[in-house]
């Protein structure tokens, strides 16, 4: 079954080739013998009861400085595509919200994955909220004074932005740290959004689990340790990845919110876990697969690619 597949992520021309998980996808279908389209957000339109886009046709290579080769300009209906991947980075903002909107009209021709209206629905810090027995202690808020009384109730919390991504704004913040309403004070600055505050779990400095899921199966996982001195693990400031396998408690975790996942068509999402924890689900441009590939030999865009056949299959 040969798909002609439209990437809607960050320009693929400044990617890491071996890191970025949207490169391995689109690798793995060349290796199915799909065609691929690639364009960007700002490239997405609705154009008088058209949904198309502005990109070009693109062929991959694991090659240093010479991944992409660019066809020719194009605008295309994404109806005539049989899969869109929706997977450019967050900020999760209006635009982003509106770039769902859009695509979830696409998606009555074609399939998006992740489904559009559930990626809109599941902001990666909101989804847990449905999970309460699972999370740390959390709270959501622009009142300084309920994230005050939250810190006198747990000690040491965290901070960062409700719609943030890749370790941007975190704060850790001990008893006592005078910098809590200068902090809020900032972030309302910024922007009218609340902010999330959770209880800090020293184990962070041991890793911070990423865990995959395909259609809301566990397939691996990897450990994300901080560097010295940095209270975040993520890869994109610093953090450093390890092979690690799946505990008990993990796997109970997947097996709770699992088929939630698959329900809301969320084929590849990625959860972070600390201590046992589930601190995140990430639902919009999850990352991860191919250090799990190099650490355990698991193909995971091979099983996502299964997954979303199985999918075309269905409708």
């Amino acid at each position: 079954m040969s798909l002609y597949v439209a990437l809607q992520m960050d320009p693929i021309e400044h990617v890491s080739i071996t890191g970025d998980s949207t490169f391995r996808l689109g690798l793995e279908a060349e290796a199915r013998g799909h065609r691929l389209f690639q364009y960007t957000a700002d490239q997405l339109a609705y154009d008088e009861g058209r949904i198309v886009a502005r990109g070009r046709p693109v062929t991959l290579r694991r090659e240093q400085g010479n991944h992409v080769t660019f066809g020719d300009w194009a605008e295309v209906e994404l109806g005539q595509f049989d899969v869109v991947w929706l997977r450019q980075d967050p900020p999760f903002d209006m635009g982003y919200i509106t770039n769902t909107h859009l695509l979830e009209r696409a998606g009555r021709e074609t399939l998006v994955v992740n489904d559009p209206f559930w990626v809109r629905n599941c902001p990666e810090k909101l989804l847990v909220l449905d999970f309460p027995d699972l999370t740390p202690p959390t709270v959501i808020t622009r009142d300084l004074a309920r994230i005050k009384a939250f810190r006198a109730r747990h000690g040491e919390i965290i901070i960062k932005p409700l719609y943030g991504n890749g370790g941007a704004g975190i704060f850790h913040l001990r008893d006592g740290d005078p910098n809590l309403s200068a902090l809020i004070e900032t972030f309302s600055g910024m922007n009218r959004e609340p902010v999330i505050a959770q209880k800090y779990l020293p184990a962070v400095v041991k890793g911070d689990k990423r865990i995959i899921l395909v259609d809301g199966e566990p397939v691996g996982a990897i450990n994300r340790v901080p560097a010295e001195g940095e209270a975040r693990s993520n890869m994109h400031v610093g953090g450093r990845p390890e092979k690690i396998g799946l505990t008990e408690r993990e796997r109970e975790i997947c097996a709770i919110i699992g088929p939630v996942l698959r329900d809301k068509g969320l084929v590849f999402t990625g959860i972070d876990v600390i201590d046992g924890w589930l601190t995140e689900i990430n639902v919009t441009s999850p990352t991860g697969i191919q250090e799990l590939e190099r650490f355990d030999g698991i193909n995971a865009a091979a099983l996502i690619w299964d997954a979303v056949e199985r999918r075309l299959a269905a409708r």
